[in-house]
């Protein structure tokens, strides 16, 4: 099939937001060549889509974007983020209820991690809510093996490059000692990958314990390991509502600029 510049929006976008999968998964079934449109196999993901065009991903109807939901779930340590393993690991979804509906991530915790970890419906809104541009602050609390110096906090405050990479500001206060461990809180606001444990063991620091405690306006609170709870509609439409229609609306905004350039 050809691509398409009709109205509607890219076909990515409609999967993400009916919440199989992120985006850039999305784009990842279409060229594996899963997707199909009004019954031809697609293989770019440069096609718009409207509400009249029938969509199959694996030979299945993909069902119509419900309301955007989101849920605080209590990630225990020895889990992986992930739909599948190929070690084998045990992973977050084969542990959420069965009554959920089918979600994803919003960012990751590793395995060692525990806390607060974020689930959606919409993979637009785990879009938006994972980018660094939106500033959310994600705040932990951290047990390390060593001391935290005045030193380390005054430099990881400036931000650091480890290994070519550079790690933007961390906030962190030390809580207590406890014999040769010390407990901190860490408030970062990009997420990179194990971004913490890196931190860290740039100052030869060893972590023995991480729990996200927060992530933006949500919070982990007194969830039990392993529970799920659903954010209010409402509170969703307060913390999120205008922030996400903003976000969509300046990407749309972006990408007709860039297509009049074009042009």
């Amino acid at each position: 099939m050809e691509t398409s510049k009709k109205s509607g929006e890219r076909i990515a976008k409609v999967m993400a937001r009916a919440g199989i999968c992120s985006r850039r998964a999305a784009e990842a079934l279409i060229e594996s060549g899963k997707v199909t449109v009004n019954g031809a196999k697609i293989t770019s993901p440069a096609l718009n889509v409207t509400a009249s065009d029938i969509i199959t991903v694996d030979g299945k109807p993909l069902e119509k974007a419900e309301e955007t939901r989101i849920w605080r779930y209590h990630k225990p340590a020895g889990l992986i983020t992930s739909h599948k393993d190929t070690s084998g690991r045990p992973t977050v979804f084969e542990n959420l209820p069965k009554s959920l509906p089918r979600v994803i991530s919003v960012g990751r915790l590793d395995f060692n991690s525990e806390g607060l970890l974020l689930l959606t419906n919409d993979g637009e809104a785990a879009r938006f809510m994972e980018s660094p541009l939106t500033g959310w602050k994600r705040k932990y609390r951290v047990r390390v093996h060593g001391e935290i110096t005045p030193e380390i906090i005054g430099r990881l405050k400036k931000g650091i490059h480890i290994g070519g990479i550079k790690y933007g500001s961390a906030e962190l206060t030390v809580e207590k000692k406890q014999g040769t461990n010390t407990w901190a809180s860490v408030t970062i606001t990009e997420g990179k990958n194990r971004e913490i444990r890196k931190m860290m063991e740039f100052f030869g620091l060893s972590v023995t314990r991480l729990i996200r405690i927060s992530y933006g306006a949500f919070q982990l609170g007194n969830l039990g390991k392993g529970e799920v709870a659903e954010v209010p509609a409402k509170t969703i439409k307060d913390l999120l509502g205008k922030n996400l229609d903003f976000a969509k609306n300046a990407e749309r905004s972006k990408k007709n600029a860039h297509h009049k350039r074009q042009i």
